[in-house]
């Protein structure tokens, strides 16, 4: 008896072909594209008959600089997407590894989904991710004058730069961060019975 999940995996194979691991885990599909090949598949996901994801869902980027405490020794920048289709009745994830962990860019999908506009510059805003093609792409979270990419993995949790305001001046003034790093251990206090009633 074939499944839903298997019908779905054979559409994608048929229409992606070899440039496309497709994986089954949880009852999810995801599709792995290579950075050359992203906007192509992305059209072919949304207009191939067998497949129709009318629908981006979600997209978000990942930073995979820790990923596995430390194991991962692949590229560290993403992009995830999810998709439906309202006709078939399924979804699947797609991901997409930016191929330069220096400066990520990909091709942008807002020609094919007009959705992803705002997920492309929350995934640059946040991790840096550029989308080339993307004719709005600003910070759409953090301040105009904000340093840097808060969802990296190296970013500080303190940042680099504090606001403030200053009564001489009488105006709003950005400085460097003056909180001291320090490891805070939690206090702990047991009773000498502590479980032994």
């Amino acid at each position: 008896m074939t499944t839903k999940l298997q019908v779905l995996q054979r559409a994608l194979a048929a229409a992606l072909g070899e440039g496309a691991a497709i994986s089954c885990a949880l009852g999810e599909v995801t599709v792995v594209v290579k950075a050359a090949d992203y906007a192509q598949a992305m059209l072919t996901l949304r207009d191939d008959p067998s497949l129709r994801f009318e629908q981006l869902l979600d997209l978000c980027g990942v930073d995979y600089s820790t990923y596995g405490e430390g194991a991962w020794d692949g590229l560290r920048f993403a992009c995830v997407s999810h998709l439906l289709s309202l006709e078939h009745n399924w979804r699947v994830r797609v991901r997409v590894f930016a191929p330069d962990d220096e400066m990520p860019l990909l091709a942008s999908v807002t020609g094919i989904w007009r959705a992803a506009n705002w997920y492309e510059r929350e995934a640059f805003d946040l991790f840096g991710i550029l989308f080339e093609g993307h004719n709005d792409l600003r910070r759409i979270l953090t301040d105009y004058g904000f340093i840097g990419h808060p969802f990296r993995k190296d970013f500080p949790v303190t940042g680099y730069v504090e606001m403030r305001y200053d009564p001489e001046q009488k105006r709003v003034i950005y400085q460097s961060v003056t909180i001291e790093p320090r490891e805070v251990i939690p206090r702990v206090i047991r009773e000498d019975t502590y479980g032994l009633k």
